[in-house]
């Protein structure tokens, strides 16, 4: 039988169906594929996210002065004790010289004082001797006295009792002065030791207008130039020493007993070399909700604790660089 023109078997009119459900399958098994194939995280596993963070340094001089130098630049890695700058000094050295002076003068006053002490002595010695003699007299003479009536004259008597008792006025005085002249000695040995720490804090100040760095680390920044005025304890350079970076993550609050400090975390970034590690510091005593503003794949609202873990490497990282935190190294995506 012939079909009449302008139709078509109905066979044909079935087949392009066909091949969009198959072509819809074969999309939807694909899509399905690279769901479960496709690299970041996956339900088992546990990754935060969170960036580097330091505690800077900042070196300035407690005296205001001109800066005669700068040894350091921005982003030099310096070691400890490392130069860093240096105010001009003239004015501490001066004041370090004066404070030397003072002491070479109190020093003398001191042993000058010691030779009058030494003097004061002799005279009490010698006044106590004579009142020793001037007393046994009178003692003898009044006792005659009183052994026989007008065996002593009364003149006698009377001389011996007036010598005495100059004798005890001379001593008192001796004793005196010696007490004044101990107390002289005392009052020019504290000038000594005033002195002396006068030239100890003109000596720290002094060391002062060029400190070395406290640390080993990198020069984050240099605030002033040579030639210019830098007040007193304003920062001149700021260092970010490597003990004081660390990363910051927060952690949920199910997972936080599992992140005490002491725990060894592995770390990884864009760029960063693998194998690193972080051992966690310091975790907050208080929870708070995700920041509204952090470096993660996931924006969710849910109470999360601070983190603080030290890097192994810090040289290796930079401060606000993002960088994710996972237990193990399987569970850091894949870059």
């Amino acid at each position: 039988m012939v079909d009449a023109p302008g139709t078509s078997p109905r066979r044909g009119g079935r087949f392009p169906v066909r091949r969009l459900l198959i072509a819809a399958i074969v999309v939807v098994a694909g899509l399905v594929l690279w769901l479960l194939l496709k690299p970041g995280r996956h339900a088992g596993d546990e990754q935060f996210t969170g960036y580097v963070v330091s505690d800077d340094i900042y070196m300035s001089s407690p005296v205001g002065g001109t800066l005669t130098r700068v040894s350091v630049r921005r982003g030099q890695r310096v070691n400890a004790g490392a130069a860093l700058f240096r105010v001009d000094p003239t004015v501490r050295e001066a004041q370090t010289e004066q404070a030397r002076a003072t002491i070479a003068a109190n020093r003398a006053q001191v042993e000058q004082q010691r030779a009058g002490l030494g003097h004061a002595r002799a005279d009490l010695a010698a006044a106590q001797a004579d009142a020793d003699r001037y007393g046994t007299e009178v003692r003898r003479l009044t006792a005659a006295q009183r052994e026989k009536q007008g065996a002593i004259a009364q003149l006698d008597l009377d001389q011996a009792r007036a010598s005495y008792e100059g004798a005890l006025r001379k001593r008192d005085a001796a004793r005196t002065q010696l007490q004044s002249a101990s107390a002289a000695i005392s009052a020019a040995e504290a000038q000594v030791r005033q002195a002396e720490a006068g030239l100890t804090s003109a000596k720290r100040e002094l060391s002062d207008l060029s400190p070395p760095a406290p640390a080993a680390g990198r020069i984050e920044d240099v605030m002033f130039k040579p030639g210019e005025s830098v007040p007193a304890n304003t920062p001149i350079v700021s260092i970010v020493p490597d003990g004081e970076v660390k990363v910051r993550f927060y952690v949920p609050q199910s997972r936080v007993n599992a992140y005490r400090p002491g725990r060894k975390v592995v770390i990884g970034c864009d760029g960063c070399a693998g194998g690193m590690t972080a051992t966690v510091e310091f975790v907050a005593n208080r929870p708070e909700y995700t920041p509204p503003v952090i470096y993660s794949v996931d924006a969710r609202e849910k109470l999360v604790f601070l983190v603080e873990a030290l890097p192994s490497n810090p040289r290796a990282l930079t401060p606000g660089q993002p960088m994710d935190v996972a237990p193990d190294a399987a569970a850091l995506p894949r870059r």
